[in-house]
């Protein structure tokens, strides 16, 4: 006697067949990006542990010298270590930034599942590289330096993947919300890279890059065997990428194209040039605001650990569990910033808003955030939804919408690059906040706060024009809204 079918499978079997593959899609994406920065996270656990405080640990067991740092990792038992964490981060972020710019070009030119499975195995090894000089004993910087650069631009070719995936799945109207949800994989793979990384960072710090290198490596793998690019290749149908509305928030002008052009087999569409990239509208200003926003999140990402750890006086592990609340935040705000963007139309307007708001919560959490760990926890919570809400939108939605802006008549060869002009814009500001937070931090934490502040205040007002235009957008719509009830 043969069991009833599985549950599950009866549910898949239910499903419409778009609805599978749209789930199969969003789910291997997620894995992949969440993998990815899984393996970035580790740096910033183990950064306590390559210098800490070994007056905690007593007396030097080797009793060779009366140094206070016998318990540190060469060459980062020095007095420039943190320029020397400064520059392990900068190593991996400029060398992000330029590649991203090239990657897209590559992503709109190359089969996306051979690019983005064949980036994640190489950031496997670069990141287990890394840990293994742990085992290797390795104390000389030009190693870990060489390590990050690689790890840097092989990395670049996750981000354009993904999104020009999951844009060629999905259509604009529930967008915003749809990868406000997705792009949680930001926060979860942070999430998950540190407390892997704690689990051994005061044991053996090595392990900390190893396991994550695997884990990276194995999902990439997976994407291999199961990832397809565009509906059209498993017969489904493509998504309606301009919606029918009054006016177009992004370009400030009536949507003439209520339709999505679907990709023929027949006539394969030329992939856009960088330069007929930056000439769609919206493109630029959301690039030099994620530049700044961006700024602001990797700051967070390499430096908050040793900030709690400083100034609040937690060990490494404890430090990196509690850094993990600003990434839960991230969460919610992703969320909360793509379901208000769908129901007003203004990306922008929800972008600017957030950051305003954003600017004195990072001031209060440097007064007060250290004022007992309930306050600790509210504050890591709501700054971390203020920071990363924007920064998702505009690397997501945003990405997506000018990705397959109307201007570009269907053409669905413009996504990675786009993607890619957007995120490498802001990979620069990535590259610029941890490296300043090295070279500011020995002034005082508040300085870094302080610059913090600025570039949030400069990323708001870098959307000005943008935000102007949707204001207009909505006021005309308004006014002939009135109209027709007359």
């Amino acid at each position: 006697m043969r069991a009833a079918l599985a549950p599950g499978v009866r549910l898949l079997r239910a499903l419409p067949r778009d609805s599978r593959y749209r789930g199969l899609t969003l789910v291997l994406t997620f894995l992949c990006y969440t993998s990815y920065h899984l393996s970035r996270k580790p740096i910033s656990i183990v950064k306590s542990q390559l210098h800490p405080n070994c007056s905690a640990l007593g007396p030097n067991p080797h009793n060779d010298s009366n140094s206070s740092t016998w318990c540190s990792w060469a060459p980062f038992d020095g007095d420039n270590y943190k320029e020397l964490f400064g520059a392990l981060d900068n190593a991996f972020l400029v060398a992000y930034a330029i590649g991203m710019f090239i990657s897209g070009i590559f992503g709109e030119r190359l089969p996306l599942r051979y690019y983005l499975s064949g980036g994640m195995v190489l950031s496997g090894l670069f990141t287990a590289l890394f840990g293994l000089g742990y085992f290797w004993d390795i104390h000389v910087l030009w190693y870990f330096i060489v390590v990050q650069v690689c790890n840097g631009l092989v990395q670049t070719t996750g981000w354009p993947a993904v999104v020009a995936c999951v844009g060629n799945w999905f259509g604009k109207g529930k967008r915003g919300l749809i990868m406000g949800i997705w792009n949680s994989h930001t926060s979860v793979g942070n999430i998950l890279g540190s407390l892997i990384a704690g689990a051994w960072v005061s044991s053996a710090w090595g392990l900390s890059f190893v396991v994550p290198g695997i884990i990276i490596t194995t999902v990439g793998i997976i994407c291999f065997f199961f990832l397809v690019e565009y509906p059209e290749d498993v017969d489904c149908s493509p998504p309606l990428h301009h919606v029918s509305s009054a006016d177009s928030h992004l370009s400030g002008q009536s949507s003439a194209d209520h339709s999505n052009s679907p990709k023929e087999p027949a006539e394969e569409p030329e992939a856009i040039s960088f330069l007929g990239a930056l000439r769609i509208p919206g493109v630029v200003e959301f690039s030099l605001c994620l530049l700044f926003a961006k700024l602001v999140s990797y700051t967070f990402l390499y430096w908050l650990p040793l900030y709690i750890v400083n100034v609040a006086h937690f060990g490494a592990k404890e430090a990196g569990d509690l850094s993990t609340l600003f990434d839960v935040g991230g969460i919610l705000g992703g969320i909360f910033a793509g379901l208000i963007s769908d129901y007003t139309g203004g990306r922008a307007t929800t972008c600017c808003v957030m950051l305003v708001i954003a600017a004195p919560m990072l001031f209060l959490y440097n007064h007060v955030g250290q004022n007992g760990i309930g306050t600790s926890i509210a504050m890591l919570i709501i700054c971390g939804a203020l920071v990363n809400g924007p920064y998702a939108l505009i690397t997501t939605a945003v990405s997506a919408d000018l990705g397959t802006h109307e201007s570009l008549k269907g053409n669905a060869k413009a996504l990675s690059t786009v993607t890619a002009i957007i995120d490498g814009t802001g990979s620069v500001g990535a590259a610029l906040g941890p490296l300043l937070a090295g070279l500011i931090s020995p002034t005082g934490w508040n300085n870094v706060f302080y610059m913090l502040i600025a570039a949030d205040v400069l990323a708001c007002l870098l959307l000005a024009r943008v935000v102007v235009k949707e204001v207009r957008g909505w006021c005309g719509y308004m006014a002939r809204k009135r109209g027709y009830v007359r």
